[in-house]
Parts: structure tokens; C-alpha cells; sequence
């Protein structure tokens, strides 16, 4: 069985498919694809090893060909591939949502808030310039947590552990979902609002939604209008979820404090704008890069092919529907 893995990944369990007799092609550029170059590798592959910078839809699928069994996404997301055509073609598509990605965005939210509040990296930047001539009463003044309220927009995994870490500062929680999760609120101490009080109210809003035409461009002009006056915005979901010309303007014009982003709009692109602005923190979509996260994500990627090749339905299936009727 062939396997096409599209990109060099940290992680030590591709030898698991070795070792199982599979036929591991794994692409010699240590770089996104063009479509062209995964199509040539990823060509009569019964298993593809994808990562989201690979944009699959029902054509790509075609061009593979009718033996491809299995899409196996390095990833929590999946909006880079198109779950209808995988379906509609009895593809099973799978991710790698894990307790250690959760755990390391989670903390690289609180990293970017700390950051943020503290004015953490404006201070270092402006000591490496030699501006630091010795203690001022009043430089780099931030803003303490304690006491403050954090907004999160989406309560999953993520959300959650970004939620139990906040009582530690000493902040009220407030958060916002679909569905309302009241076991949660019991066990954390969370309180449920309407997106629109959330904004209202929030010192701090964090983003934790997947991208969905609801969620695309959630955050815009309107949205930030309605965001307390001086607070912030953290985005370690999915880029589309902020519309970033809007977040300029809410930046520009004193309405929003600072933000911080580790995913953007149309990646790796990112709005000159805010690139040239001390209050926003840009990392460069890290939040889950952590040993432990990815370790865990490569051996979920690898089990699923394993798993589909012995015909048992992996637990990490996106297209649950697709199993019965799935290519044999």
C-alpha cells in the first residue's frame, strides 16, 4: 500500500509503517507544495499523510485516483479539505485532535496574554536597542490580570484548558459556544454570555472556533465595535476567523489596546499594517509546536492509516457517515 506523506513532520512514528510493510513516500521538500508537486506525489496513493497547507477537494481526489482509502490530516482543523467530495467518494478523512495540542495552544494563549498585558515584547525589543538607561517609575506601564475578565469565544479542548488556567490569575471567566455547557460552568466556575454581552464586557477576548461559514470574518468591524474600549484580542483558531483590515482600523483608532495573532487571513501573508504596530504580537502559527504535541499528532496520523488499512474505524473520523459506504 502506498503512502504519500506531504511534508518533512516531527515525529517518530512513520516507522510504524514501515515496519508494517507500507510503501512510505515522504516529499523531498521541506516546504508547502504546489498543487503540481503533490499531485506528482501524491498520485495512486492508497494513504495521504496531508498537512493544512494542502488544499484537497474532489478533483485533487480524482487526480490521485480510485484507490485512495484515506486522507489522514496532520491536524486538529480540516478546512483545507473538502469533507463533501471525500464523503461523496467514500474517502475517510481523519485528524488529530489530542489532549497535548490543546495543552500547548492553551498555553500559547496565555503566553500571548502576558505578553500583551505586560507589554512583554515592546519592553525586550526596546532593551535590545539600548534604550533601557536604568528603573523609571512609569515605563512600560501594563495591566494586571487579577480581577480582570476573560472572554472565550468557543469552549472546546482548547477553550476549556485556556478557562481552568485563568482562576489562577485570579480572573472572572465568561465564555461563549453554540451549545451551552453548564457541567463546565459547575466544575470551572465559567458563566455563559450572548457573543455580543461577551465582547461588551471582556478585558481580555480569546478565540477558540473552528473556521466555518459562520465563523469566517466573525470578528469584523462590527464586532470589534462592540468589544469593551481598551481591551484585547488573542486569535490562535484559524486566521479567516478575523477580519484583520477591520482589526487595523479597532487598533488605529484606540479602540482595542492590542492584539495578539499566531494564525492569519490568507497565510502566510500578513497585513503590513499590523506587522508595523508595537501593540499586536504576531508568532508564526506556533501554538500547537510543542515536542509532546506533535509526537502525539504523528502517531494519530500514522494509526489512523494503520487502523483504516486493517479495517477498524480510527476514533479521531471526521466523516463518521462515510465508514459503511467507504472505499475498500
Amino acid at each position: 500500500m502506498k503512502v504519500f506523506v506531504s511534508r518533512q513532520i516531527p515525529t517518530t512514528h512513520l516507522k510504524d509503517l514501515d515496519d508494517k510493510g507500507f510503501d512510505v513516500k515522504v516529499s523531498e521538500f521541506n516546504r508547502p507544495l504546489t498543487s503540481d508537486e503533490f499531485l506528482e506525489g501524491s498520485k495512486d496513493s492508497s494513504y495521504i499523510l496531508s498537512l493544512l497547507t494542502d488544499k484537497i477537494d474532489g478533483e485533487v481526489m480524482d487526480a490521485i485516483g480510485p484507490q485512495l482509502k484515506l486522507i489522514s490530516n496532520y491536524a486538529v482543523g480540516f478546512d483545507n479539505i473538502n469533507i463533501k467530495d471525500a464523503t461523496e467518494r467514500g474517502i475517510v478523512v481523519c485528524n488529530t485532535p489530542c489532549e497535548e495540542v490543546d495543552e500547548a495552544v492553551a498555553e500559547h494563549t496565555w503566553a500571548l496574554a502576558l505578553s500583551l498585558c505586560r507589554r512583554v515584547v515592546e519592553a525586550d525589543e526596546a532593551t535590545k536597542r539600548g534604550a533601557y538607561k536604568g528603573w523609571e517609575p512609569d515605563i512600560f506601564l501594563g495591566t494586571s490580570l487579577r480581577g480582570k475578565t476573560l472572554g472565550i469565544v468557543g469552549l472546546g479542548g482548547i477553550g476549556t484548558m485556556v478557562a481552568k488556567r485563568a482562576g489562577g490569575y485570579g480572573m472572572n471567566v465568561i465564555y461563549n459556544k453554540r451549545t451551552r455547557d453548564e457541567k463546565v460552568e459547575q466544575e470551572l466556575g465559567v458563566r455563559y454570555e450572548e457573543l455580543e454581552k461577551l465582547l461588551q464586557t471582556s478585558d481580555i477576548v480569546t478565540l477558540h472556533v473552528p473556521l466555518t461559514d459562520e465563523t469566517r470574518h466573525m470578528m469584523n468591524a462590527i464586532a470589534f465595535s462592540k468589544m469593551k474600549k481598551g481591551s484585547y484580542l488573542i486569535n490562535t483558531a484559524r486566521g479567516p476567523v478575523v477580519n484583520e483590515h477591520d482589526l487595523v482600523e479597532a487598533l488605529r483608532s484606540g479602540h482595542l489596546s492590542g492584539a495578539a495573532l499566531d494564525v492569519y487571513d490568507n497565510e502566510p501573508n500578513i497585513d503590513p499594517e499590523l506587522i508595523g504596530m508595537e501593540n499586536v504580537i504576531l508568532t508564526p502559527h506556533i501554538a500547537s509546536a510543542t515536542v509532546e504535541a506533535r509526537e502525539k499528532m504523528g502517531e494519530l496520523a500514522v494509526s489512523a492509516i494503520l487502523k483504516v488499512n486493517s479495517s477498524e474505524m480510527p476514533p479521531n473520523i471526521v466523516n463518521k457517515e462515510v465508514w459503511e459506504k467507504r472505499r475498500k
